[in-house]
């Protein structure tokens, strides 16, 4: 913590009281990423008061009753959680570090970038817990840093982002919020929906991806597929728009209708296959089912799907010309085909189980073969301006994490990325420490030569 000038704990309040005796329930997506946690760090260049920042807080938390609530326990025939809507307020951490955010970034790793989002984790009786954090850390040479570290059981990446961007909109647009919140149940199934011949069948697809989610409660309770757990680290690339166009022509997505998430995905399959020297690792993506759901892009909570992709030939041939292609062609077929009825078709699932799920983490569950990666390509991470305080962001973390460790995880977040191109993206890798040298010295990845934004320290 040396780098750090000084630090200070306050909780920021709403100035409109809630409703007392409003409750929000947990959708059953919520609570199959209950074991998770998300860190998001946004970096600014310019910046010069706190003063409106403090003031814009308060007045974008009017909206955002469930970040100032409370999380319970509800007791029932089960037991489910619930977010009271107590106005307890939200954590937040006022920090100043030595040097510029400019030096910041160019000595980043996975551990310092920690260090601007805070967190505590959940205690055993969370009632008093605050289960979001907002850091504001300035730089003292120049710049600023926005964290965000919350439970994954109340929002994912895309929610996250978007009281962000709601906080900027009030502290540039002098109160207005371009892009409010909502939050409602998840949609059930309507009669346009159901097999008029069998309404109780269940779409093909629909069974592959609660298969998946049924698999992972029965890992998760069979602690011996557990691996030890290694020391990982984050590693951030930069692929320009011309790489990205070469690894999709590589890949031969455009003709199957893939795009970015599917080459790129492909890519870092193989090769971080490769580097682990084993035949298969198992793939699991996820992707935001807003739109097949016909939601709003305000909605607030979770809504990211995750399913596996199969792999029918067996272990990966690395001296095949093809292999890339294939596996792009894979993920492209889960990718297209986890569409409204089989999501519907696992909500209804996970109801009718009792959210099976809940106690069991869907994303990370201790095992050695297993790598996920997360399409967050479309989020609009980089139009949170707070105004005349700052610029646009010039970089912008996430990451994904198990809320307990050490635990065995390997992670691939394709995000966005500014200013070049709009095939342009940002890759952050997450894998043991021996593996990421490997498949940084991997002759495909030193082929395309994406640029390297952060490293592990060596």
């Amino acid at each position: 913590m040396s780098e750090f000038l000084s630090m200070a704990k306050r909780t920021a309040v709403s100035t409109i009281p809630v409703q007392p005796g409003k409750f929000i329930p947990l959708s059953v997506l919520d609570r199959a990423m209950q074991h998770n946690i998300i860190r998001v760090v946004f970096y600014y260049r310019k910046f010069d008061k706190m003063v409106q920042l403090h003031e814009s807080i308060s007045e974008t938390l009017n909206a955002f009753p469930n970040i100032t609530g409370r999380l319970m326990m509800r007791s029932g025939e089960e037991e489910k959680w619930v977010l009271k809507c107590n106005d307890a307020g939200l954590r937040v951490i006022e920090a100043k570090v030595k040097g510029s955010v400019d030096e910041w970034l160019r000595d980043v790793d996975r551990e310092k970038e920690f260090k601007l989002a805070h967190w505590e984790p959940m205690p055993a009786d969370p009632y008093f817990w605050s289960p979001f954090y907002l850091q504001i850390t300035e730089f003292e040479g120049g710049g600023a840093a926005i964290g965000l570290s919350c439970t994954h059981l109340l929002a994912d990446p895309i929610a996250a982002t978007l009281f962000i961007r709601a906080w900027a909109d009030m502290s540039a647009f002098a109160g207005k919020m371009l892009s409010p919140p909502h939050v409602h149940p998840l949609p059930l199934r309507t009669p346009l929906d159901k097999n008029p011949h069998n309404p109780h069948q269940t779409h093909a697809c629909a069974g592959r991806l609660i298969e998946h989610y049924k698999l992972r409660t029965r890992q998760n309770q069979s602690p011996s597929h557990i691996s030890p757990a290694k020391q990982t680290a984050t590693i951030t690339l930069l692929f320009p728009d011309e790489v990205v166009r070469r690894c999709m022509l590589m890949a031969q997505t455009v003709p199957c209708g893939g795009g970015p998430f599917e080459a790129l995905v492909g890519l870092f399959w193989t090769r971080i296959t490769k580097a682990k020297k084993v035949g298969l690792m198992d793939l699991v993506v996820g992707f935001d089912a807003r739109k097949v759901l016909g939601l709003d892009k305000g909605f607030f909570g979770n809504c990211m799907v995750y399913n596996k992709v199969p792999w029918n030939k067996g272990s990966m041939d690395f001296e095949d010309e093809d292999l890339l292609s294939e596996s792009a062609m894979a993920i492209t077929n889960v990718m297209k085909g986890t569409d409204r009825e089989s999501v519907i078709g696992l909500i209804e699932w996970l109801e009718q189980n009792n959210g099976q799920s809940a106690g069991s983490n869907v994303l990370f569950d201790g095992r050695d073969s297993l790598l996920v990666c997360a399409n967050l390509e479309e989020l609009d991470s980089y139009s949170a301006c707070f105004g005349g305080h700052f610029e646009p962001p010039v970089h912008v973390s996430y990451y994904i994490e198990p809320d307990v460790g050490p635990v065995n995880h390997r992670l691939v977040i394709i995000l966005p990325s500014p200013g070049t191109g709009p095939l342009s993206r940002t890759v952050m890798v997450t894998l043991p420490e021996d593996e990421v040298g490997v498949l940084m010295e991997d002759q495909l990845i030193q082929q395309l030569s994406p640029s390297v934004k952060m490293m592990m320290r060596v």
